[in-house]
C-alpha cells in the first residue's frame, strides 16, 4: 500500500508557515504528519508538493518520492494539510483495511480518499482530483471525524487539543523514566535545581538535549533532540521544541522549529515559529486581548475569527526580530522580515519593519542568501543552490504581500 500526501490549493492559506515547507512538515503537537505516518504505518509515502519546493524536497527526503508520477498500486490519498494526532493515525489505519474504494470530503475539499486505481488521476492537476474521483463513482462520505489545517492559527488550536495523546503514544519509546511523567533520551544533560510538573501531563526530552540550572518545566512539555535551554527558562502547557534550538525565558504553548533561537529573557505564549528565526533579547508577545474577547486575525485583508481567546503571532522561517519588540495579539510575521519597535499589525514576508520608528523598507532577497549561508555555516551546514533558490521563489511568491501591505516600501536600508 502506498500513502500519496498532496497539497491542494488551500495550503497557501497557511503562510508564512508553509512557504518553505509542505504542509506535511509543519510541527504541531509534538509531531509532523510525514513522521507520524513512516513511522506508525508500514506502507511507502510519496508526496506531492508545490513546484517551487521539489527540489528542496528532494534534497531533503531522499526516500520520499517527488514527482508527477503517481503510483501504479491501490493508493491512499490523504490532505497534506492533515492534523498530525493520535485520532487520524487510527481513523487512517480504518480507511487501509477498508474492503473498498471509499472518497471522504468535506464540502468541496478532498480530504483523503482510498483508490485501487491511481492511473484515473494521471496528468491531472490536484484540483481535478476530486471532481474525477467522484465521477468514477467512488462512495462517498462526509469526513466530519477529520480535521485539516485551514489556516495558521489552526496549528495552535490543534496543537493544544493533541499533544497530550501524542506525547502520550511517544513516551512509549525508548526513554528512561526520571520519575512520574519525565522521561528522558540518551546524553540528556539536566542543569541543578530543576522544578518539574507533570500533573497536567508528561515531559519528554529528546537525546543530547541540556537544560540549564533553575528551569521549570511544566507538562505537557516536548523538548527535541539537542536542543539547549538556558538558565532559568519556564516551559509549560504545551510548549514543543523541534530539534537544534536554542531557548530562553518563558514559553507557553508555542511550537519552535528546527534552528530557531529565543534565548534570552521575554515571553512567547500560542505561538508558532518557523525554522532559522532569532528571537532578539526581549522580545514578547501578547496571546490575550485587553478585552479578554476572541481574537480576529488578518489573512490577505480578510478578517477571520479564530474563535480563540488565547493566540499569539506566527512567525515565519528566517524572521528575525531586535532587541525588546513587542508584538501584538495574533499577528503574522512574514519569512525574512527583519523586525524592530512595536508590531501592531501583519508584517509582510522579506521587509525591514520598524514602523514604530517611521521606516518599512523592502529586505533585498540576495542580502538574505548571503544571511542565511552565514547562518548555515554558524550551524555546521553546507548552504545548497537548492537552499537559496528556495529564498529566491520565496520572496517571488510573496510579492503580493508587499504590493497590498498599503505603504510605499523604499528599497533603501534603515537609515540607522
Amino acid at each position: 500500500m502506498t500513502v500519496l500526501l498532496f497539497e491542494d490549493a488551500l495550503v497557501e492559506r497557511l503562510s508564512p508557515i508553509t512557504l518553505g515547507r509542505p504542509a506535511f512538515a509543519v510541527s504541531c503537537a509534538a509531531e509532523r504528519l510525514i513522521d507520524l505516518l513512516r513511522r506508525s504505518l508500514p506502507v511507502t509515502v510519496v508526496g506531492r508538493v508545490r513546484e517551487h519546493l521539489q527540489a528542496i524536497e528532494e534534497a531533503d527526503y531522499p526516500e520520499l518520492t517527488v514527482s508527477d508520477a503517481l503510483p501504479q498500486k491501490t493508493t491512499l490519498l490523504l490532505n497534506a494539510r492533515l492534523v498530525p494526532s493520535q485520532t487520524h493515525l487510527r481513523l487512517i489505519r480504518e480507511l487501509l483495511a477498508a474492503p473498498q474504494p471509499q472518497l471522504l470530503t468535506s464540502g468541496e475539499t478532498l480530504v483523503a480518499a482510498r483508490i485501487d486505481n491511481p492511473a484515473l488521476l494521471a496528468g491531472r492537476p490536484v484540483e481535478e482530483w476530486l471532481p474525477t474521483l467522484r465521477a468514477a463513482g467512488l462512495a462517498e462520505r462526509d469526513a466530519a471525524d477529520w480535521k485539516l489545517f485551514d489556516y495558521s492559527h489552526d496549528i495552535v488550536r490543534h496543537h493544544q487539543t493533541c499533544v497530550g495523546e501524542n506525547l502520550a503514544e511517544r513516551i512509549r519509546g525508548d526513554y528512561r523514566q526520571l520519575h512520574d511523567g519525565l522521561f528522558i533520551g540518551t546524553n540528556v544533560t539536566l542543569g541543578e535545581h530543576l522544578t518539574v510538573d507533570t500533573r497536567k501531563g508528561p515531559i519528554l526530552i529528546e537525546a543530547d538535549a541540556t537544560l540549564g540550572p533553575f528551569c521549570f518545566l511544566r507538562g505537557p512539555l516536548y523538548i527535541g533532540a539537542a536542543a539547549r535551554i538556558n538558565e532559568h527558562a519556564s516551559l509549560k502547557d504545551g510548549t514543543c521544541l523541534a530539534h537544534t534550538t536554542k531557548v530562553g525565558g518563558e514559553v507557553e504553548c508555542s511550537m519552535i522549529e528546527p534552528y530557531s533561537n529565543k534565548q534570552h529573557h521575554g515571553f512567547l505564549g500560542h505561538s508558532y515559529v518557523g525554522s532559522w528565526v532569532n528571537l532578539g533579547a526581549g522580545t514578547s508577545n501578547s496571546d490575550l486581548k485587553n478585552t479578554y474577547g476572541t481574537v480576529n486575525m488578518q489573512y490577505r485583508g480578510q478578517k477571520v475569527s479564530t474563535g480563540m481567546q488565547f493566540i499569539g503571532c506566527m512567525i515565519g522561517d528566517y524572521a528575525k526580530t531586535a532587541i525588546n519588540t513587542s508584538i501584538f495579539t495574533g499577528k503574522v510575521i512574514g519569512a525574512c522580515s527583519m523586525v524592530y519597535g512595536f508590531v501592531t499589525g501583519n508584517v509582510p514576508s522579506f521587509v525591514n519593519y520598524a514602523r514604530s520608528f517611521g521606516q518599512v523598507t523592502e529586505a533585498p532577497v540576495e542580502v538574505m542568501i548571503s544571511t542565511q549561508k552565514r547562518m548555515f555555516a554558524r550551524r555546521n551546514k553546507e548552504q545548497r543552490s537548492c537552499d537559496a533558490q528556495l529564498l529566491r521563489d520565496m520572496y517571488a511568491l510573496t510579492r503580493h504581500e508587499r504590493e497590498d501591505f498599503g505603504e510605499a516600501l523604499s528599497s533603501e536600508p534603515l537609515s540607522w
